[in-house]
């Protein structure tokens, strides 16, 4: 949204894109809790798990633990971009992240490297290196025992990173194989998320109006109206609030109401002249 549609409605940012800023996003209670135990987590490593159907605020909650975790002295986040590559690619992204060159085709020299640079780390801080891995249930079972073997120290009795992996249901699923059993047992914090009802949906648009600076943004009777046509998804509630707010910046309305929500998503092809003789 430019700035000019940004001014018309009073607005530091656009409250229903998926680039909000982070320190603005809502965070229901079980979203809190889990931050906490990540927090406290990366002082002791092993792996977390979040799992959700799409669009019920999985990426939203790793933006945020991400943020959190940048304001904590001596965390290194690295947050893993392309699940789907192959074990070369992997180890390429890996040395990029945590700032090693590597050798790809040579594992046991790459893991090596890696295993040396996290060790250097932990002794001069309390925190153990952090790994976010969004849409995780693209990774491939050796991708997956990779990790587990690059993260364990000691005879597995030390972990010497954190790794939260984020995906949806095929993920439950995937970590249920014989294969990939051994990661499922070492999951230490849990975050499910699912639909919601529409009165947490509420309280995410109050919230998100109000950190925008435009707590009227959108009339009371809107607000209900668009909680309970969204399913408890907060993906699909966020989408219908961005339509209806390019709708009212074209016609520069003072505010977003139920009758601009029944003419954008009508059938009708002439909402509008049914509007102007209302």
């Amino acid at each position: 949204m430019n700035k000019k549609l940004l001014a018309l409605y009073s607005l530091k940012f656009n409250p229903f894109s998926p680039q909000i800023p982070a320190l603005a996003l809502w965070v229901p209670p079980a979203l809190e809790s889990f931050c906490w135990r990540i927090e406290h987590q990366v002082g002791e490593g092993g792996f977390a798990l979040a799992i959700g159907d799409p669009g019920t605020g999985k990426s939203a909650a790793l933006r945020l633990l991400a943020e959190r975790l940048s304001h904590l002295r001596d965390v290194t986040v690295g947050i893993l971009t392309r699940p789907q590559a192959s074990l070369a690619d992997f180890y390429r992204e890996l040395g990029d992240l945590f700032g090693v060159p590597l050798s790809p085709h040579n594992r046991w020299a790459s893991a090596k490297v890696l295993r040396e640079k996290w060790h250097a780390h932990i002794e001069t801080s309390l925190y153990r290196p952090v790994l976010l891995v969004d849409e995780a249930q693209e990774m491939s079972a050796a991708v997956f025992s990779e990790l587990r073997l690059l993260a364990s120290a000691d005879l597995d009795s030390r972990s010497i990173l954190t790794i939260l992996l984020a995906g949806d249901s095929r993920l439950g699923a995937k970590l249920e194989s014989p294969d990939l059993v051994p990661i499922a047992s070492r999951i230490r914090s849990r975050l499910r998320t699912e639909a919601l009802p529409p009165q947490q949906l509420l309280a995410c648009l109050t919230h998100l109006l109000k950190a925008a600076g435009n707590p009227k943004l959108l009339s009371p009777p809107l607000l209900q109206t668009l909680c309970e046509h969204a399913a408890g998804n907060l993906r699909l509630l966020m989408n219908l609030a961005n339509e209806l707010l390019a709708a009212a910046a074209r016609q520069e309305l003072a505010q977003l109401d139920e009758k601009l929500f029944f003419e954008v998503f009508s059938l009708d092809p002439k909402p509008a002249a049914k509007r102007a003789l209302a």
